[in-house]
């Protein structure tokens, strides 16, 4: 869902009004917007980090030449498929495959096998994937575990469109480079090139790795607790929260969790300061995993 490596891609415009100066986008600004989306659509951005959701509301003004936040509120009020490319450009969708290799190095070595002393079988959550680079890393570990076949994965994000990309697992090989230096730093055992062809200009990411996969739109903020897993990945997503909303999700995760599951979550997140921090200790401090201990 969230990764602070979000890049704009300049989808479409409105020529008519490019002449127009954009509109400054002020506080007020913001709650009319989000006002607007809960009414519409029944999204909450309420409690979402207010500097980086004004700068993304700036940026989508000077993307579309919007003029004025009336107008861009009217245009996600009228329109479906405008409001799912907001929600692109609101929600933070570019990532890596092995995203900070000494974490996946620590996923493997120590967390895994820590899960399968007492299970044969777990399951894990990846929440917010985004457009799933990390899913297809978690996939690549579990085969070169030769564990895949004993996983249940849920992969899920608010964002549709991105979840659909993620369902398809095609990439462009230009970021196939960063990928393969990844992997080698995680110390995979083979090649990534092993788990994709090459067409037409993109790496089309083996189907095999995500036969164990389900995909699902969920809402982080406002969804309710679904299931129970053994492992759950939250990373890079609460950096965009205000602290309530920190709290809100991390207290979901938490329900999320079996006793003595763990929770993986960004090198720049913490759970020191949150409601539930006296029911997990710290397994890797610099890594940000935790094992639930408490119910």
């Amino acid at each position: 869902m969230f990764d602070s490596q979000k890049m704009f891609t300049g989808a479409g415009g409105f020529s008519e009004h490019s002449s127009e100066k954009i509109q400054e986008v002020e506080i007020a600004d913001l709650r009319k917007i989000t006002q607007a989306i809960k009414n519409c659509y029944g999204y909450d951005f309420t409690d979402y980090a207010i500097s980086s959701f004004k700068r993304r509301i700036q940026r989508i003004l000077e993307l579309y030449k919007i003029p004025t936040v009336d107008q861009l509120i009217k245009k996600i009020e009228s329109s479906v498929t405008f409001f799912e490319e907001f929600l692109a450009e609101i929600t933070v969708n570019v990532t890596e495959m092995f995203r900070d290799p000494s974490f996946w190095r620590e996923v493997r070595d120590h967390i895994i096998p820590n899960i399968l002393l007492n299970h044969d079988t777990f399951s894990i959550w990846h929440a917010g994937c985004s457009s799933g680079e990390e899913v297809y890393s978690m996939a690549i570990l579990l085969k070169e575990m030769d564990i895949l076949d004993k996983v249940n994965i849920i992969a899920s994000d608010i964002d549709k469109p991105i979840l659909t990309k993620a369902e398809r697992g095609e990439y462009n090989m230009k970021n196939m480079e960063l990928n393969e230096k990844n992997y080698i730093r995680f110390q995979g055992k083979s090649s990534l090139r092993d788990y994709y062809t090459e067409k037409n200009g993109k790496a089309v990411m083996d189907k095999s790795l995500i036969e164990r996969v389900s995909f699902r739109n969920y809402d982080l903020v406002q969804g309710n607790v679904f299931n129970k897993f053994d492992l759950v990945l939250c990373r890079n997503v609460m950096i965009y929260f205000n602290q309530n909303l920190q709290n809100t999700v991390l207290k979901k995760l938490y329900e999320s969790l079996f006793r003595y599951g763990y929770l993986a979550i960004g090198s720049k997140e913490s759970l020191i300061w949150c409601e539930i921090a006296n029911k997990f200790i710290v397994v890797n401090n610099e890594e940000k995993i935790y094992k639930k201990i408490k119910e």
